[in-house]
Protein backbone atom coordinates (compact mmCIF):
# COMPACT_ATOMS: atom_id res chain seq x y z
CA UNK A 1 0.00 0.00 0.00
CA UNK A 2 1.30 3.23 -0.57
CA UNK A 3 2.30 6.20 1.89
CA UNK A 4 -1.02 8.78 2.30
CA UNK A 5 -0.27 12.18 1.10
CA UNK A 6 -1.82 15.48 1.32
CA UNK A 7 -0.59 17.34 -1.42
CA UNK A 8 -3.11 20.60 -1.85
CA UNK A 9 -2.37 23.92 -3.52
CA UNK A 10 -1.91 25.62 -6.40
CA UNK A 11 1.99 26.88 -7.71
CA UNK A 12 3.33 28.72 -10.21
CA UNK A 13 6.66 27.75 -11.33
CA UNK A 14 8.94 28.70 -13.94
CA UNK A 15 10.57 25.86 -16.49
CA UNK A 16 13.97 26.99 -17.15
CA UNK A 17 15.88 26.62 -21.03
CA UNK A 18 16.58 22.92 -19.96
CA UNK A 19 13.18 21.92 -18.80
CA UNK A 20 13.80 22.02 -15.14
CA UNK A 21 11.31 23.74 -12.34
CA UNK A 22 11.89 23.85 -8.91
CA UNK A 23 9.65 21.68 -6.61
CA UNK A 24 7.62 24.12 -4.62
CA UNK A 25 8.71 24.02 -0.71
CA UNK A 26 5.01 23.88 0.14
CA UNK A 27 4.85 20.33 -1.69
CA UNK A 28 8.32 19.35 -0.83
CA UNK A 29 7.04 19.19 3.24
CA UNK A 30 4.43 16.82 2.33
CA UNK A 31 5.84 14.25 -0.26
CA UNK A 32 8.35 12.76 2.40
CA UNK A 33 12.03 12.05 2.56
CA UNK A 34 13.70 14.20 0.01
CA UNK A 35 16.31 11.29 -0.63
CA UNK A 36 14.34 8.99 -1.35
CA UNK A 37 11.83 11.18 -3.21
CA UNK A 38 10.93 9.92 -7.01
CA UNK A 39 7.92 10.38 -9.18
CA UNK A 40 6.60 9.47 -12.14
CA UNK A 41 5.39 12.05 -14.86
CA UNK A 42 3.27 11.26 -17.58
CA UNK A 43 0.48 12.98 -20.12
CA UNK A 44 -2.77 13.96 -17.74
CA UNK A 45 -6.12 13.79 -18.73
CA UNK A 46 -6.59 17.07 -20.64
CA UNK A 47 -3.60 19.09 -22.17
CA UNK A 48 -1.34 18.92 -18.75
CA UNK A 49 1.37 16.25 -17.60
CA UNK A 50 0.63 14.23 -14.37
CA UNK A 51 2.96 14.07 -11.99
CA UNK A 52 2.75 10.92 -9.49
CA UNK A 53 4.67 10.35 -6.18
CA UNK A 54 7.06 6.51 -7.17
CA UNK A 55 4.51 4.74 -4.60
CA UNK A 56 1.08 6.26 -6.26
CA UNK A 57 2.51 5.50 -9.50
CA UNK A 58 3.16 1.66 -8.55
CA UNK A 59 -0.35 1.27 -7.38
CA UNK A 60 -1.89 2.60 -10.50
CA UNK A 61 -0.10 0.87 -12.79
CA UNK A 62 -1.15 -2.71 -11.07
CA UNK A 63 -4.47 -1.66 -11.89
CA UNK A 64 -3.60 -1.16 -15.62
CA UNK A 65 -1.85 -4.25 -15.92
CA UNK A 66 -4.10 -5.99 -14.76
CA UNK A 67 -6.36 -4.70 -17.08
CA UNK A 68 -7.07 -7.36 -20.19
CA UNK A 69 -4.81 -6.34 -23.28
CA UNK A 70 -6.56 -8.88 -25.37
CA UNK A 71 -9.83 -6.50 -25.52
CA UNK A 72 -8.95 -3.64 -27.41
CA UNK A 73 -10.36 -0.86 -25.45
CA UNK A 74 -8.23 -1.92 -22.27
CA UNK A 75 -4.56 -1.84 -24.83
CA UNK A 76 -6.09 1.80 -26.75
CA UNK A 77 -5.65 3.01 -22.27
CA UNK A 78 -2.52 0.80 -21.64
CA UNK A 79 -1.15 2.33 -24.16
CA UNK A 80 -1.90 5.79 -23.57
CA UNK A 81 -1.07 5.48 -20.37
CA UNK A 82 2.52 4.54 -20.44
CA UNK A 83 3.03 6.63 -23.25
CA UNK A 84 5.64 9.32 -22.48
CA UNK A 85 5.72 7.65 -18.62
CA UNK A 86 9.36 8.44 -17.36
CA UNK A 87 10.24 8.40 -14.21
CA UNK A 88 12.11 11.61 -12.23
CA UNK A 89 13.95 12.22 -9.76
CA UNK A 90 14.83 15.81 -8.18
CA UNK A 91 18.49 17.10 -8.14
CA UNK A 92 20.08 18.53 -5.18
CA UNK A 93 18.33 21.73 -5.53
CA UNK A 94 14.54 20.21 -5.79
CA UNK A 95 14.44 20.71 -9.22
CA UNK A 96 13.24 18.33 -11.53
CA UNK A 97 13.50 18.02 -15.67
CA UNK A 98 10.55 17.27 -17.88
CA UNK A 99 11.07 15.02 -20.59
CA UNK A 100 11.08 17.27 -23.83
CA UNK A 101 8.64 15.32 -25.87
CA UNK A 102 5.91 15.82 -22.79
CA UNK A 103 6.91 19.49 -22.40
CA UNK A 104 6.50 19.78 -26.45
CA UNK A 105 2.95 17.48 -25.78
CA UNK A 106 1.59 19.75 -23.09
CA UNK A 107 2.57 23.26 -24.84
CA UNK A 108 5.18 24.26 -22.01
CA UNK A 109 7.53 27.17 -22.16
CA UNK A 110 8.70 29.44 -19.29
CA UNK A 111 5.58 29.95 -16.91
CA UNK A 112 4.07 26.59 -15.48
CA UNK A 113 0.98 25.95 -12.87
CA UNK A 114 1.31 22.86 -10.67
CA UNK A 115 -2.11 21.83 -8.94
CA UNK A 116 -1.80 19.46 -5.95
CA UNK A 117 -4.66 16.81 -6.29
CA UNK A 118 -4.03 15.15 -2.71
CA UNK A 119 -2.07 11.93 -4.16
CA UNK A 120 -0.84 13.57 -7.08
CA UNK A 121 0.07 16.95 -8.95
CA UNK A 122 -1.13 18.13 -11.90
CA UNK A 123 1.45 19.97 -14.18
CA UNK A 124 -0.05 22.98 -17.28
CA UNK A 125 1.06 25.57 -19.25
CA UNK A 126 0.36 28.55 -17.56
CA UNK A 127 -2.09 29.63 -20.67
CA UNK A 128 -3.42 26.10 -21.35
CA UNK A 129 -4.50 26.34 -17.50
CA UNK A 130 -5.84 29.98 -17.92
CA UNK A 131 -7.94 28.56 -20.79
CA UNK A 132 -8.98 25.51 -18.62
CA UNK A 133 -10.43 27.80 -15.66
CA UNK A 134 -12.30 29.46 -18.41
CA UNK A 135 -14.41 26.38 -18.68
CA UNK A 136 -14.75 25.76 -15.57
CA UNK A 137 -18.65 25.58 -14.48
CA UNK A 138 -20.45 28.44 -13.68
CA UNK A 139 -22.88 26.50 -11.06
CA UNK A 140 -19.74 24.35 -8.86
CA UNK A 141 -22.94 23.80 -6.61
CA UNK A 142 -25.29 21.70 -9.81
CA UNK A 143 -21.80 19.83 -10.97
CA UNK A 144 -21.44 18.74 -7.33
CA UNK A 145 -25.10 17.40 -6.95
CA UNK A 146 -24.43 16.08 -10.29
CA UNK A 147 -21.09 14.18 -9.38
CA UNK A 148 -21.83 13.69 -5.46
CA UNK A 149 -25.15 13.00 -5.49
CA UNK A 150 -26.58 11.77 -2.59
CA UNK A 151 -23.56 11.37 -0.87
CA UNK A 152 -23.61 12.09 2.94
CA UNK A 153 -21.18 14.83 2.22
CA UNK A 154 -22.52 16.41 0.02
CA UNK A 155 -23.23 19.77 1.89
CA UNK A 156 -19.78 19.37 2.79
CA UNK A 157 -18.61 22.48 -0.50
Amino acid sequence: MAPQYDLLGEYEVTLDAKGRFRIPSGLLKNLGDRDTLKFVVNRGLGNCLALYPKPVWDEIKQEVDALNKNNQQNLRYVRAFYRGATEVVPDSADRLLLPKRLVSWAKMEKNLVMTAMNDRIEIWAEAEYDLYLEQEPDDLAALAEEVLGDSPRENDL
